[in-house]
């Protein structure tokens, strides 16, 4: 099993950003995915193989309104990118769950075979 102690993510809302006909990743969505890769490199991660059990507890920075759903493109999409598994479609089951607000916002991931 892999945890980690991630930053809040970006919501879907404010991960994409048109740039004339293209769809770009926005600066915090750039910011965010170069922090999860930062981290992933620094523990030496490799990717894990086969299905994926992924469990998400996200703290939110304040106690504002937000849906729980639009934080998980961008940190699967993150967790991809810095090689905690080749591709997002392993994940057989997700579970995420809203914490209590923490200065700054956290997201605490664990990621698992499903045969452990």
């Amino acid at each position: 099993m892999v945890e980690l102690h991630l930053p809040y993510p970006p919501s879907v809302n404010h991960y994409w950003r048109r740039v004339g006909a293209r769809t770009l990743i926005s600066r915090g969505g750039r910011a965010f995915r170069a922090a999860v890769c930062s981290l992933l490199a620094s523990r030496g991660t490799q990717p894990l193989s086969g299905p994926l059990i992924v469990d998400v507890v996200v703290h939110p920075p304040d106690r504002r309104r937000r849906d729980i759903d639009n934080v998980q493109k961008a940190l699967l999409d993150a967790l991809q990118h810095g090689g905690a598994y080749s591709d997002d479609n392993q994940i057989v089951r997700l579970s995420i769950e809203r914490g209590q607000p923490v200065e700054g916002g956290k997201t605490i991931v664990q990621i698992r075979k499903v045969s452990e």
